[in-house]
């Protein structure tokens, strides 16, 4: 329900949205980092919903009912047993607790149970098969203790009564008011056990709180991201605002024909998987006039606001024939060109993609491109991505060594991030690979690809009207973006280099709880979560190192020769 709803207000948004055009360029412009943001309430939303979904199942068909087993089954044969330390033997009754330590409010709590979000995860693996429920879960519970260490003969009664076994034990001095003691156990027991475990040490008025802190093989906390290339196949969930059929204002909203078209190339980009050759279109002649019209405008900009990296590519995309005036380029040949310089190929999209997938791409320098063409009426401005903004803005720098490692860096970073640096990410990407300025010869000069296929906002950031700041990722990840009308703000790198050093000290201070790398010899991203492939990845570097040493040699050998 929360995803129709979200679908339905996303359209709707759309439709109401609006842009005003300047210089041929729209105000209301679509981006990774408003997609960003949008994916992210869908997440919560939908994480929500699934978890009082969960929450009202454990309710209505009652807790006890499902995981809760009589003592004859679960504890020793004694109802009442004994705890070696000396406490009263009345302390634990049925696997809980004493009775004397559950008060009114663990009585309505059993009424109307609230399951965590980690004990949702657990419920529902347990409820899988009769063999789920049994298989052995190893689990962290954090038990803050109201009333000092004879709590914890309590405690591992408990846990025994319910067939665990303790692999740890530790405890802590609170800070927090009302509680004397934090404990950390790590148990061992069945999920079906533990659920009824966690259950029964939250009716005991003994304990502030008790939570599910971790739990192996079982875990929402780290999504799915892709491993290689080919898994990007199942990375094609596309973001609809904007599309010409849901946005009036869209330049095509419209046209019929236009809308067909589109539909059309979006199917061959559906189709499309790993391996395959890049389907060719056949422009029309309009399409490939609306390309020149671009083409021409960029060629007279470029000489004087480019930055020489983008100048030097553009040059070799020209002379390989694959960048002239009155022809769109094919998808195929501009990613063997890309290919051939920096490892970088193309993958056809039909839209914009969900950030965390477009990020993803990156990691394995693969750039998604759509195939379609903006609308003829509209030819220096449109509201999404198309082939002339992605081939003319993009393409070029993505033949530069040093910007397509900062390019996949991004994407590497993006693999298993969270949604809240998934958009932290989006916004660099924003304000660097988009409308990113950097430093020549005391100079500025562009980079952005949405500067170099627009005409009003790279003069407007080449100007004395917006604030330049120094590129500093922790700062331009949080900064909020304009997308209703030119930048006030664009960050300014001293250069590639010097942005690369900088995002990689920034990437370090994630929360991600691994490092990830690409094997460029198995095309795969490597997980760095074991001694071994550590060890491995060392034994690697240092055979490099030697090898660049030993030439570091014999250069300065035939120096002095």
């Amino acid at each position: 329900m929360a995803v129709a709803a979200a679908q339905k207000n996303r359209e709707m948004f759309a439709i109401k949205k609006s842009y005003s055009i300047e210089n041929g360029y729209p105000s209301r412009r679509r981006s990774l980092v408003d997609d960003a943001r949008f994916e992210t309430l869908v997440v919560k939303q939908t994480k929500h919903s699934v978890l009082e979904e969960a929450r009202a199942r454990a309710n209505d068909s009652g807790l006890d009912s499902e995981f809760i087993q009589d003592a004859t089954h679960i504890g020793n044969d004694d109802n009442t047993p004994t705890v070696e330390d000396g406490t009263q033997q009345d302390e634990t009754k049925n696997g809980h607790l004493a009775d004397a330590d559950i008060g009114d409010d663990a009585a309505n709590a059993d009424e109307d149970y609230t399951l965590t979000e980690e004990e949702v995860i657990l419920q529902n693996a347990a409820s899988e098969s009769p063999e789920a429920e049994q298989a052995i879960q190893q689990a962290a519970l954090l038990l803050r203790m109201r009333d000092g260490m004879g709590t914890l003969a309590r405690i591992l009664k408990t846990i025994d009564n319910y067939k665990g076994c303790v692999e740890h034990l530790e405890t802590r001095p609170s800070q927090a008011p009302g509680v004397q003691f934090d404990a950390l156990v790590k148990v061992s027991m069945s999920r079906i056990n533990l659920l009824q475990l966690i259950r029964s040490l939250r009716q005991s008025t003994s304990f502030a709180g008790v939570d599910l802190m971790s739990d192996n093989n079982i875990s929402s906390k780290t999504p799915w991201f892709p491993r290689h290339a080919s898994d990007l196949d199942n990375c094609n969930h596309l973001m609809t605002k904007y599309e010409p059929e849901l946005d009036m204002n869209h330049p095509g909203f419209a046209d019929k024909d236009y809308r067909e078209r589109r539909k059309q190339i979006a199917e061959i980009a559906f189709a499309y998987k790993y391996g395959d050759p890049i389907p060719s279109i056949t422009y029309t002649e309009s399409e490939n006039a609306t390309w020149q019209r671009v083409f021409n405008t960029v060629l007279d900009l470029m000489p004087k606001h480019a930055c020489r990296e983008y100048k030097a590519a553009f040059g070799k995309l020209q002379a390989a024939d694959i960048f002239v005036p009155h022809r769109i380029p094919q998808l195929e040949d501009v990613s063997n060109f890309l290919r051939k310089h920096t490892g970088f190929t193309l993958r056809p999209a039909a839209g914009l993609l969900t950030a965390r997938d477009f990020l993803a791409s990156l990691a394995f320098r693969v750039f998604q491109s759509t195939q379609y063409v903006r609308h003829a009426n509209s030819p220096f401005h449109t509201p999404e991505p198309d082939c002339i903004h992605e081939l003319l803005g993009h393409i070029p720098l993505l033949a530069d060594p040093s910007f397509a490692q900062f390019s996949q860096e991004i994407g590497l970073a993006s693999l298993g991030a969270s949604d809240s640096e998934i958009e932290k990410l989006s916004t660099v990407y924003w304000f660097t690979v988009e409308f990113g300025l950097c430093k020549e010869n005391q100079q500025l000069k562009a980079y952005g690809a949405a500067l170099l296929s627009s005409i009003g906002e790279l003069l407007h950031a080449l100007s004395d009207k917006p604030e330049l700041r120094a590129f500093e990722p922790a700062s331009t990840s949080v900064q909020p973006y304009q997308d209703q009308e030119y930048q006030p703000i664009y960050y300014v790198a001293e250069s590639f280099e010097d942005a690369k050093e900088k995002f990689r000290r920034w990437v370090s201070t994630m929360s991600r709880p691994f490092e990830v790398r690409f094997n460029p010899h198995t095309e795969r991203v490597e997980v760095l979560d074991s001694v071994d492939k550590l060890e491995t990845l060392i034994w690697q570097l240092n055979t490099e190192m030697l090898h660049l040493t030993n030439a570091v040699k014999k250069l300065k050998g035939l120096h002095f020769e």
